[in-house]
């Protein structure tokens, strides 16, 4: 059983309400415009309004003094399940109709715990038990508000998780005997779900036209299916093998869909120009391998090898614990991959702005975009790098002088309520098949239980 501690006071106040900001004397690493030294940063009504040098403070502007620290675009990560209540809905192979964004949870310390590592954005995202699952949400970490649809990044495109390989099967070939049973079943999957919802719009369109009397049947899952078809979606696929990711794109191929970026891409180094010359992005793990069966072969060089082939490539965490630390993920493919400065933060910024859909608004340090911005002591990519304040629309929902004693590891002991949720879970449960593993470690119970007793009745 989780522990659940129940919220009965507000979550953390406020920290700073001024969102008109002006940031002093910082290294400003702009990503896409360069370093720009001892510079400032204006922000406007939650925008970047200027960056330049010696700014005069307008009149009711708040003043952070960032001499000797480093100023970059809030991290970005492009896959993970923070800020949710629940993640799988496991009771068909494709569950379009779902949607995480009705599950948020403002009340997840994981919040807190990411702005504190400099995160200001995350894809919040269906886990991996179905191969179409349900539809995603591009929150910003605007931890304070008790309202969940104040996490939701307005005007963001519309995202979808897909899924590929042992997770699908697991769930619905082998827990309910149902297809897809294999791997070849997966793609059946979605060429059965994309064939039966250009049925669908042909059945609307003939209604329109006059050539059917009666309006087809209102189906939200065929709805969802045709928005992909009519690129109105986003997909964002789990995946691992190199066979597997060639097969989909063959598929999306077929049915004309071009919008994808594929999860995890454990062995995309090995399809690295396919997947250029497809226009598809990759967000990967920096080093994390060999977790099961079926993603025992990948490299360190992963992330550096398809930013040479010209592949939209970014480091994700997967992980209410790893998110804290994606700038160290980056800096590994230096260590790697001999990537620059500017290409390694890529991985954390712009690049995964761009697999979102939301470049235009965050993702890199420029006038006109949203002021999501961190500051380090150290640069972000060295290992003594640490976080100091993290701003969200030019807001600071992170300041590590002012932080709430206990707020990222348990409560204070002095304080008769905790002021957060917190749960006991393990790494499977909190990730991609949060909801499913236990019951599949009950049924694999059920079933070893059931061969022993055949057994010893035999005998």
């Amino acid at each position: 059983m989780n522990r659940l501690t129940i919220v009965l006071a507000v979550i953390m106040p406020v920290l700073l309400n001024a969102q008109n900001v002006l940031i002093k004397n910082g290294t400003v690493l702009t990503i896409t415009k360069g370093v720009k030294e001892n510079s400032d940063i204006l922000v406007t009504n939650g925008k970047i309004a200027r960056i330049d040098k010696n700014i005069s403070a307008p009149n009711g502007t708040s003043i952070i003094d960032a001499t000797g620290m480093f100023v970059m675009p809030g991290i970005i990560d492009a896959h993970s399940h923070i800020a949710l209540d629940v993640v799988n809905e496991a009771t068909n192979p494709v569950t379009a109709e779902v949607n995480v964004g009705d599950a948020l949870d403002p009340l997840d310390v994981s919040i807190y715990r990411a702005l504190a590592g400099g995160v200001t954005a995350t894809h919040a995202m269906h886990g991996s038990a179905n191969a179409v699952g349900g539809q995603c949400e591009t929150i910003k970490l605007r931890y304070g508000t008790v309202n969940p649809d104040e996490l939701r990044m307005e005007g963001a495109p519309r995202t979808i998780k897909f899924a590929l390989g042992e997770n699908p099967i697991r769930v619905h070939g082998e827990g309910n005997k149902i297809m897809p049973n294999t791997r070849m079943g997966v793609e059946q999957v979605f060429r059965n779900a994309f064939s039966e919802a250009q049925l669908y719009m042909k059945d609307w369109d003939d209604y329109k036209k006059g050539l059917r009397k009666s309006s087809p049947e209102y189906n939200l899952r065929n709805e969802t299916m045709a928005d992909i078809l009519k690129g109105n979606i986003i997909i964002h696929c789990h995946s691992y093998r190199a066979d597997e990711i060639l097969m989909l794109m063959r598929v999306l191929k077929d049915y004309n869909i071009n919008r994808i970026c594929f999860q995890h891409v454990n062995e995309g180094f090995k399809v690295a120009p396919e997947l250029a010359a497809f226009g598809a992005g990759a967000s990967v793990f920096a080093d994390w391998w060999a977790y099961k069966f079926e993603v025992y072969y990948s490299t360190a060089y992963n992330a550096a090898i398809l930013t040479r082939n010209g592949v939209v490539t970014s480091i994700n965490s997967d992980s209410e614990e790893l998110i804290r630390h994606l700038y160290h993920e980056a800096a590994k493919t230096q260590r790697y991959g001999d990537l620059t400065d500017d290409e390694a933060l890529a991985l954390i910024t712009i690049n995964p702005a761009k697999q979102l859909g939301i470049d235009k608004r965050v993702g890199s340090l420029e006038v006109g975009k949203d002021a999501d911005i961190a500051i380090f002591k150290g640069h972000p990519l060295s290992v003594y790098a640490v976080p100091q304040k993290t701003l969200v629309d030019g807001q600071v929902r992170f300041d590590i002088e002012k932080d709430p004693d206990d707020t990222r590891i348990d409560i204070n002991p002095n304080e008769k309520y905790s002021t957060f949720y917190e749960t006991e879970r393990n790494y499977e449960n909190s990730g991609c098949l949060r909801g499913i593993s236990e019951m599949l470690m009950q049924e694999s119970y059920a079933k070893f239980m059931r061969f022993k007793y055949s057994q010893n009745h035999t005998h």
